[in-house]
């Protein structure tokens, strides 16, 4: 079969494997090789809030805009559906129809990755230590629905709010944060997410009423104004000295979407 994209690998070849993914093909290749320790790296380090409206906002005070990837598809991924219920079930036309709904799906998972692999890889290089929130994305996406006894309220709210957070990939921003910073001997730390919106960098008060709106953090205290993202950053840099993780837990298990070849699993 004809093969694209090969060379000379560093390392000795352990395992290959063939997967065919929304009509392509695959082959992924594990190789091993002994590489020395990083040296601890001295780069400065930097907090990072995470959210829907703003992707990231960093300590330094820079802001990064969300991707929206599965939000410009959703029209096009609604047509592609609706196609493929009304054809008929085990019919050649509807083969054709689930194929281009997971090409859609593809597509946009790759311009996710792509995304998410530049930033991560920007902020390896410029950062020693990366400071992230320990956010339970499992339990901030579930739905509200409720039961048949006790009803949800605000539904489709929820359900438009649980598209959004799982549409950034917060998990897998972390975890190919945690790879590539131990590459470089730098530390991604995990630390409690309770409060970082609602309390001063300055002062360090805590008041629901600090966060006067989405964007912006007044503090009843102190009056201190700033971008209510960066300075729930600034908190969270603060909080490194109580981590929940260890860097050290994303060296052993390397993601297959992170397409990386540099070092060994």
């Amino acid at each position: 079969m004809a093969f694209r994209g090969w060379y000379d690998l560093p390392g000795v070849i352990r395992n290959i494997t063939i997967s065919r993914r929304s009509g392509q093909w695959f082959a992924s290749v594990q190789w091993e090789r002994e590489v020395e320790e990083p040296a601890p790296s001295i780069l400065p380090a930097v907090g990072i809030d995470m959210g829907v409206a703003v992707f990231a906002a960093t300590s330094s005070g820079e802001t990064i805009a969300p991707g929206d990837f599965g939000r410009k598809a959703l029209r096009t991924l609604r047509k592609a559906q609706r196609a493929v219920s009304r054809k008929k079930k085990g019919s050649a036309n509807r083969r054709k129809a689930v194929r281009r709904v997971r090409i859609l799906h593809a597509k946009v998972a790759n311009a996710r990755k792509d995304f998410l692999h530049k930033l991560s890889t920007t902020i390896a290089k410029n950062h020693g230590t990366v400071v992230v929130e320990a956010l339970q994305v499992r339990s901030m996406s579930a739905s509200a629905k409720g039961s048949v006894e006790e009803s949800g309220r605000n539904v489709r709210q929820k359900a438009g709010l649980n598209r959004s957070i799982l549409n950034q990939g917060w998990r897998m921003f972390r975890t190919l944060l945690g790879y590539k910073l131990a590459d470089r001997g730098g530390r991604l730390i995990e630390v409690p997410a309770a409060y970082t919106s609602q309390t001063c960098s300055v002062c360090g008060s805590v008041d629901p009423a600090n966060r006067a709106s989405q964007a912006r953090f007044i503090c009843t205290a102190c009056g201190h104004s700033e971008n209510a993202d960066i300075n729930a950053a600034k908190n969270i840099l603060r909080r490194a000295d109580c981590p929940l993780k260890p860097v050290e837990g994303y060296r052993v298990r390397r993601p297959i979407e992170a397409g990386s070849t540099r070092r060994a699993v």
